[in-house]
């Protein structure tokens, strides 16, 4: 009995995309999903470093650039990516047409930037799938009405976008599932290039790989997962550099990122994986009242720039006769915002009234992830006595229901990474190719 054709969307990033053979390599691939009777959607990514050089030339022509023009501006390098595709895909015999955000359309928030998708109409998108023609659709792109009344102005969702686009689509179009092609071939317990004997998972749950994205995985953009959470949309993240004769998508060996239901006890594990992240910045605030408000009073002006606060120590309150307590509050930001966080701060350091900012960007953030720390003690014991017993100094700690997070020095990231992958067994019995 032959299989039910299915509905797929595939989404191709940036080096899947970068130059006319490696499309045609897309081109090939998406056929051999039509060929097998399945209706596809296809998502794609400009082609590598044209959205940077894109942002230069905005940047290049005014430092106060008009977001909106901006947006018309970057949103081109999926436009030209997709008509490509489209033309590709004829020349291979398949029936396809390009469809811009405005054209379906893909209805967003007027962020422009970093805009929010609202809505997607299918009405155009079902009528083309279902008369056997493959709709490609550029990522990373929307069109809103502004606030001030103009209508149908190109948007973009920001950096890492095209993933939360792909996973839109498979929402909006009912789709089967939702296929990530990108440069590797799953999800790791950790980066196989610091633990050759990391092993590929067959599944992941969108709280773990939420949590592994959030954390410094780079597999996935966090705001697509939390899409794909929020709308349950099975994601399969598979390698785009496999040979043209390689098997179709769902038979090959890639990683499903699913819900919790569909992951049995046989398979559950207690750690999931790894993950490591050097793009975090310490900073620390010496004597600042212990009095009720002063932490708030760190924090507002952070929040009010927009800048992320993640791991925070508040220290034992130093008492001085015939004065009011003093503490050192630590927390991290991403090293990005480094500079505007100091420069936050400094801004409101009469009000905060600490001494003394130090920084350090020489940290690096280690996780360890798993839906098994819910029901299993023990968990972040077994870190930190593995990480002390190799030397390795904790500065800072924050946890959440499936993950406990240190902050270390940099240089040690790659030890603490090693002795903790085979600390809670994730080594595969043979070194990875």
């Amino acid at each position: 009995m032959a299989a039910t054709p299915a509905r797929i969307v595939m989404k191709f990033g940036g080096t899947s995309m970068a130059g006319i053979e490696r499309i045609r390599n897309v081109a090939n691939r998406v056929k051999r999903e039509v060929d097998a009777g399945n209706q596809v959607a296809v998502v794609v990514s400009a082609m590598a470093g044209e959205t940077d050089r894109l942002v230069n030339f905005c940047r290049e022509a005014s430092s106060l650039y008009d977001p909106k023009e901006y947006d018309v501006v970057v949103s081109a390098g999926e436009q030209v990516t997709s008509g490509l595709l489209a033309i590709a895909l004829q020349a291979i015999g398949v029936p396809a047409r390009s469809w811009l955000g405005w054209q379906l359309p893909i209805h967003t928030s007027d962020a422009h930037a970093s805009a929010r998708i609202e809505e997607i109409d299918t009405a155009a998108l079902d009528r083309a799938l279902s008369s056997g023609q493959v709709a490609v659709i550029p990522g990373f792109q929307g069109v809103a009405d502004s606030a001030d009344g103009e209508q149908g102005r190109v948007t973009t969702l920001g950096r890492g976008g095209s993933d939360t686009s792909a996973v839109a689509v498979a929402a909006a179009m009912k789709a089967d599932r939702c296929d990530i092609y990108t440069d590797v071939d799953g999800v790791y317990t950790t980066d196989p290039r610091i633990v050759p004997r990391a092993r590929k998972l067959k599944k992941v749950t969108y709280e773990e790989m939420l949590e592994l994205a959030s954390v410094g995985a780079k597999v996935l953009q966090t705001r697509s997962v939390g899409l794909a959470m929020k709308e349950n949309v099975r994601v399969q993240v598979l390698s785009s550099f496999t040979g043209d004769d390689a098997p179709m998508a769902d038979t090959l060996p890639g990683t499903m990122i699913v819900g919790e239901e569909e992951i049995d006890d046989m398979e559950r594990q207690l750690i999931t994986g790894i993950a490591h992240d050097k793009n975090e910045a310490k900073i620390t605030l010496t004597n600042v009242s212990d009095t009720p408000g002063s932490v708030a009073a760190i924090f507002a002006p952070l929040a009010k720039a927009n800048i992320n606060v993640d791991m925070i120590i508040q220290n034992i309150a130093h008492q001085s006769a015939g004065r009011a307590g003093s503490t050192d509050v630590t927390f991290t930001v991403p090293a990005v915002d480094l500079a505007r966080s100091i420069q936050a701060l400094n801004e409101a350091k009469e009000s905060i009234g600490f001494e003394e900012l130090v920084h350090d960007t020489r940290v690096a953030k280690i996780s360890v992830v798993g839906v098994g720390m819910k029901s299993h003690a023990g968990v972040a014991s077994k870190m930190f006595t593995t990480l002390g017993e190799r030397g390795i100094n904790i500065q800072a700690i924050s946890t959440s229901e499936i993950k406990v997070s240190v902050l270390i020095h940099e240089d040690e990231t790659e030890l603490a990474v090693r002795v903790l992958h085979t600390a809670y067994g994730l080594d595969a019995e043979e070194a990875a190719a």
